[in-house]
């Protein structure tokens, strides 16, 4: 009854991500192109540009920077370049959409700067619990990314997976 205890689940070999470590960090705001309208439908370019030059550019500082127009109107494409031309020297990043539009195209860029040379043939468990909620688009894309590399993916803690994937 000596029996040492073995901890089966460090000798594993498996390999933990946890997405929470690819949540989105920083301040997010929003511009609207609303604001902009004229009678809240109509973008006038000459008015359009004159305002965005005296628009207080600062409060996008280091933020994240959703643009979007909340108003049912047509806004022509050279508009939207134009925002991101005044934001992106201020704005940490820069996404056409609402705030979880935003949310997501960052969460994906995050997971996109994965080293998948470390996850080479390796065994891997995508942590499945945290105390962040952790959007289900997040577990597909990492799926997607990993399973080119991974000799095998499940999802879940090291002591109860599910399995994923598993290189034949």
């Amino acid at each position: 009854m000596n029996d040492p205890i073995i901890n089966k689940v460090a000798e594993s070999g498996l390999i933990t991500i946890d997405p929470e470590k690819y949540y989105p960090k920083g301040e997010t705001s929003v511009f609207d192109l609303k604001d902009f309208l004229f009678l809240g439908m109509i973008l006038k370019e000459k008015d359009y540009r004159e305002s965005l030059k005296t628009y207080d550019w600062e409060k996008h500082r280091d933020k994240n920077v959703a643009v979007t127009c909340s108003a049912d109107a047509i806004i022509p494409v050279w508009a939207w370049m134009l925002a991101a031309s005044y934001l992106q020297p201020v704005a940490r990043e820069i996404v056409m959409g609402d705030e979880k539009e935003l949310h997501k195209a960052i969460f994906i860029k995050n997971l996109s700067q994965i080293n998948l040379d470390e996850f080479n043939d390796k065994k891997i468990v995508i942590k499945g619990c945290g105390d962040t909620p952790i959007g289900d688009f997040v577990y597909l894309e990492l799926a997607k990314l990993l399973r080119p590399v991974a000799k095998s993916i499940m999802y879940g803690e090291p002591c109860s997976t599910v399995p994923v994937f598993k290189k034949k």
